[in-house]
């Protein structure tokens, strides 16, 4: 996170950036606005949108959102291949004529980061837990301006105060609302401001 911050300071008004992880791939799925990235259908539901826009509040039609997140369970669909389809919580999307993208999902849950290797070791001497709280990932880019690889947390989530890669910023933090109908999903918004490259 340190290196990530001092590589990726911001302008004025533009969304922070924050660490890739490890589970990003390279070709996530291409869905249209509006699909589900959940194939499994466990979990709360919610709808995910949004728009891209320039630090001058500029929109930008044909950004792409290449975003991922874990399970119900914490995992990722590369973790599990013998439980989640390929794909599942995955999805590459592109901005409408305003800038705008939307999508469906699961609210996201709180997990532990694999403690087999020398980062459990490292969390043990430092007497840290593992856990992540819930979170979205995205990489969003755009014609001419600067790729952003930042996460959405979801707010009042357990260890928002105490990731175990400090990777929380306060601006990052975000409102999953539920909705009064239990059958209908929860909603949050999360606009995303680029910096124009150099």
């Amino acid at each position: 996170m340190l290196v990530e911050t001092i590589n990726n300071r911001k302008t004025a008004g533009a969304t922070e950036s924050t660490v890739l992880g490890p589970f990003h791939m390279v070709a996530s799925p291409r869905r249209a606005l509006g699909d589900t990235i959940d194939l499994v259908g466990i979990g709360p539901q919610c709808v995910l949108e949004g728009r891209v826009l320039s630090a001058d509040g500029r929109p930008l039609p044909g950004a792409v959102l290449d975003v991922w997140q874990a399970n119900d369970q914490g995992f990722y669909d590369v973790q599990q291949p013998d439980v989640q389809p390929p794909g599942n919580g995955r999805g590459l999307f592109t901005t409408d004529t305003s800038g705008a993208y939307w999508f469906r999902t699961i609210v996201p849950t709180h997990y532990p980061i694999p403690t087999d290797g020398p980062v459990g070791t490292l969390l043990a001497a430092t007497k840290r837990h593992p856990y992540r709280p819930a979170h979205i990932h995205f990489i969003v880019t755009a014609p001419g301006h600067r790729p952003l690889t930042t996460h959405i947390f979801v707010a009042g989530s357990a260890y928002i105060e105490s990731d175990a890669v400090f990777a929380v910023k306060k601006s990052l933090i975000t409102e999953f609302t539920p909705a009064g109908d239990p059958d209908q999903p929860a909603r949050a918004r999360f606009d995303i401001v680029l910096q124009p490259e150099a």
